[in-house]
């Protein structure tokens, strides 16, 4: 017998930057329709969202499922239980993202296996942007293809973009243009991680993000981890470049309550322990990070409390720290001039956010309607299966 209530199986990829915002969007969906959610990730991966949601009250009744998706890190030539980005030299990471594919066939059984166990398959599947493959795996067990990224829309415009053309390569000049952003948004080849960089299309990195990101294209629609007034312009170009008639939700921004709250007491006091990472670097981490290299091989770089650079000399000194491969440690300051500055526009943004997820009964934020929006359209879709 069918069952009268809605599952949604989300599929996160496998890196905490990831995993975080998808329990967030897990809880919020939730929170506001009421259906079963199961989140499926590889066992360590697993392990870590269990540690982050205990003790939690807002999983009290269990209403995220966390289900286990077979890997083995050594199948793809990585080291033994190899989950996560961490600890990874950056080839090592691009064979990691590669090796994400397996993931498919698990994927499938789990599918299944809801499919028959409630009569019917899940409303739909919402995978991480770079799981193009769990498109073709949402239409072939009959619902719903859904793409989510973890980013803002200007960064998840430009990292795709850029995959798809590689516009660097095509140029003499340093500077160059970005399809889906107007002429007037040059981009520096400086601004480029080098492994974006050094793509040529044939490299490992190239041959795992242009077919996965390019897939993620054929979703049903898009979710999208930024708030309509911050970035109102880039949600336009993303949606122009999506095109299609394929909705962009902005659905964000996915932070635990504590981060956005009003109480600026609560602030104060609020503890971290279950939700992300803890804000900056505490110094037992640093330590034990130190401990990892060998005596006078780490740069540390300070101007001390009272003194900072200006916004190119910040440029310039990150730059070279990266092309020396040195491991480093930098105590960074606001560019000088724009501490006042940044500050107020800070300000202006935590507004943004604040008043996106209110939902006091009369008014609703504009990431709340999104929400409510997005699972409007996939229950459409629904009929329309």
């Amino acid at each position: 017998m069918a069952s009268n209530k809605e599952h949604i199986v989300m599929l996160p990829f496998m890196a905490h930057g990831h995993l975080i915002p998808f329990l967030e969007l897990a809880r919020k969906i939730h929170h506001t329709s009421g259906y079963t959610i199961t989140i499926a990730c590889t066992p360590l991966n697993i392990t870590y969202l269990r540690s982050t949601m205990a003790g939690d009250h807002r999983n009290a009744d269990n209403t995220i499922n966390l289900a286990e998706l077979h890997f083995c890190s050594s199948d793809h030539g990585l080291p033994p239980n190899t989950e996560n980005t961490e600890n990874l030299t950056l080839d090592e990471i691009g064979h990691f993202f590669y090796s994400s594919t397996s993931l498919r066939t698990p994927v499938q059984k789990l599918l299944s296996d809801i499919t028959h166990s409630e009569g019917k398959p899940p409303l739909c599947v919402i995978s991480d942007c770079f799981y193009g493959w769990a498109v073709d795996v949402a239409k072939s067990a009959g619902t719903t293809s859904v793409s989510f990224t973890t980013g803002g829309a200007y960064g998840t415009l430009a990292y795709t973009s850029v995959w798809f053309n590689l516009p660097h390569r095509k140029s003499e000049a340093d500077e160059f243009n970005v399809l889906g952003f107007p002429d007037r948004c040059r981009f520096h080849v400086t601004m480029l991680h080098r492994f974006i960089r050094n793509a040529d299309g044939s490299d490992i990195w190239s041959r795992f993000m242009q077919p996965q990101l390019l897939k993620s294209m054929e979703s049903s629609m898009w979710l999208c981890n930024t708030v309509e007034e911050i970035e109102p312009l880039a949600l336009d170009w993303l949606r122009n470049f999506i095109n299609n008639g394929r909705p962009v939700w902005a659905i964000g921004p996915l932070l635990p309550p504590e981060m956005v709250t009003d109480d600026d007491h609560h602030h104060q006091r609020r503890n971290f322990k279950h939700s992300a990472k803890k804000p900056g670097v505490s110094p037992e981490d640093c330590i034990k990070w130190l401990d990892l290299h060998s005596p006078d091989s780490v740069l540390y770089i300070s101007f001390g409390s009272q003194n900072t650079i200006s916004p190119d000399q910040m440029m310039a000194l990150a730059d070279g720290l990266e092309k020396s491969s040195m491991p480093f440690v930098w105590v960074i300051r606001p560019p000088s001039g724009k501490g006042e500055e940044m500050k107020n526009k800070a300000m202006e943004i935590k507004l943004h956010i604040r008043a996106s997820i209110k939902d006091d009964g009369v008014e609703k934020g504009s990431s709340v309607k999104a929400v409510e929006g997005f699972i409007a359209s996939v229950l459409l879709e629904r009929k329309r299966q």
